[in-house]
């Protein structure tokens, strides 16, 4: 397979990572226009005909099966995956990744492309996959699960390319000796892939999370293992089905992208980490488990994302309501569930009061409809999140979360948010990550002190964002310098379209690797460029 049927696309791609303006070559819209007047109810269909039946990928190493996925919308899935002997398994990749590796870069950027325009036409019925394993409502497991989740596996195939290409693949070399001749020599470089990749999925944003490291490893010449969460398999299952139904229609075999599914509570994740074969590490999670792979997975280039707590801070604002309504969509969508979503609300004294007020009635509002803000809150993914969730409202209740009902899933976990006051003071509270659907508005001296505390939590418990809203324009210099040495992404005075949780491929860095909360950003010359080696070989030139 050459480059000639996707280039175009290709070009776009690295020119849009170069200009970081708005491209995408992925329609976000699930319009019957784009995708096909019937593709919608083909995909509900495609996805209805997996529940209940075994998950057919005719990989080696199978010696059962596995898969206990629970939608939270109510229902089982009852979707069966194999389950397989990690041996067999590796060894079975070990062979496909040998062939694979000749392939060379052109090859390897062309299948990596192939299977992104293929998972594009399938978005459909990856949306209600993603939908009923996350508990994402369906407009938002569409565009995050398919379309934008697409958008930056291609960044991160572009980054690859560009890094790759910089790579001549022939060189002659001649330096002077005075009257003497020239020593002259020819020069050969290889890209060498590193060796295979393992991506470790989320059960909250399994593709959006998944495809970076799955395609900045295949796209330099990596065989890739992904095991997914175990509460949210099948978005991954679709995904690399139709990534061996790629590479077996190129000729390549399959094995170069393999699935392994596996029981929760299991250490299925540990010892695949520990592997020898294991060369490189995508992991997306909780702080224990990816600080755990980075001390023990030392045989691997590992990239992590882990947990953060995300700081908004309010000085003095013009149109309280607007920053309110702004605040409270980023609070309620998906039910907070994202790593992006704001957590600490950092208020001088004098206008918490107000703040928290504002706050209340922005959330009340927007949820006041159960039959419109089950669109925005989706349903809660797994008994963690309403476990912490309890735990919270044991605290200072400004507003209580409520239990909704589901017009069309009754059997949906539903909240809304958790709004708490907190002071200053009580970081023991606050400087920690609850994940779902838990704010805090914290009652500071100062803004300069609400500035500092900001800052400290990013550098100490990590973030990947951080919004600030003043119209004084030494407060906002002040948030760009500290947002900038605790290594976190700014959102300055959001109060229309756009919110502190999204992050769009092409322009805005997801994390920075520069806090706890990763040691990478998506996507970067960095995540791609340690995923291949630079081999030469030279002899002298007559």
């Amino acid at each position: 397979m050459d480059l000639t049927k996707h280039r175009a696309m290709l070009d776009r791609a690295v020119e849009a990572s170069l200009t970081r303006g708005y491209w995408t070559p992925f329609s976000e819209m699930p319009s019957p226009k784009v995708y096909g007047e019937t593709a919608n109810d083909d995909g509900k269909r495609a996805f209805e005909a997996r529940l209940n039946h075994p998950f057919t990928i005719d990989q080696p190493g199978t010696i059962g099966e596995v898969g206990n996925e629970h939608s939270p919308y109510g229902m089982p899935l009852g979707v069966r995956y194999p389950k397989v002997d990690l041996d067999k398994l590796l060894q079975a990749v070990s062979v496909a990744e040998a062939s694979w590796r000749q392939a060379g870069p052109e090859a390897w950027t062309a299948v990596s492309l192939e299977i992104l325009s293929r998972l594009n036409q399938r978005s459909f019925e990856i949306a209600y996959a993603v939908m009923h394993t996350t508990g994402q409502a369906f407009m938002m497991a569409f565009q995050a699960g398919g379309p934008h989740a697409q958008d930056r596996g291609l960044e991160a195939v572009a980054y690859a390319w560009q890094e790759m290409r910089r790579i001549p693949g022939t060189a002659i070399w001649e330096k002077p000796q005075g009257k003497n001749p020239p020593l002259k020599m020819e020069k050969r470089f290889t890209i060498a892939p590193r060796g295979i990749g393992l991506v470790i999925g989320c059960c909250t944003f399994p593709t959006w999370n998944g495809y970076p490291g799955l395609f900045a490893s295949l796209a330099p010449g990596n065989a890739v293992v992904v095991k997914p969460h175990p509460g949210a398999i099948l978005p991954l299952a679709i995904t690399v089905s139709i990534a061996r139904d790629v590479l077996r229609e190129s000729g390549f075999d399959p094995n170069v992208v393999t699935l392994v599914a596996h029981a929760a509570g299991d250490d299925t994740a540990q010892r695949l980490a520990l592997r020898p074969e294991i060369k490189i590490i995508d992991f997306t999670g909780s702080t224990e488990n990816g600080e755990w792979i980075e001390r023990n997975a030392r045989q691997a280039q590992v990239f992590t994302e882990k947990a953060g707590v995300n700081p908004v801070v309010i000085d003095d604002v013009a149109d309280l309501p607007a920053v309110a309504r702004n605040l409270a969509f980023s609070l309620a969508l998906y039910s907070g569930q994202m790593c992006t979503a704001p957590q600490n609300i950092y208020v001088p004294k004098p206008q918490a009061d107000a703040v928290a007020k504002a706050l209340a009635e922005a959330v009340s509002k927007l949820v006041a409809d159960p039959a419109r803000a089950v669109e925005i809150l989706g349903a809660i993914q797994n008994d963690g999140v309403i476990n912490r969730l309890e735990a919270a409202r044991k605290g200072n209740v400004i507003l209580d979360s409520q239990t909704l009902t589901h017009p069309v899933f009754p059997e949906a976990r539903v909240r809304t948010p958790l709004l708490l006051r907190a002071e200053a003071s009580e970081s023991a509270l606050y400087q920690r990550e609850i994940f779902g659907p838990v704010a805090f508005v914290i009652a500071t001296g100062s803004t300069e002190e609400s500035l500092d505390l900001a800052a400290r939590g990013a550098r100490e418990a990590g973030a990947l964002t951080f919004s600030v809203y003043s119209s004084r324009p030494e407060v906002i210099e002040r948030a760009r310098t500290l947002a900038s040495e605790a290594g976190v992404a700014l959102s300055e005075n959001l109060t229309g379209g756009v919110f502190i949780n999204q992050s769009a491929a092409f322009s805005d860095f997801h994390g920075t690797g520069a806090n706890p909360a990763a040691n990478a950003a998506l996507t970067d010359s960095a995540f791609v460029a340690s995923r291949f080696r630079v081999t030469q070989s030279r002899s002298h030139v007559a």
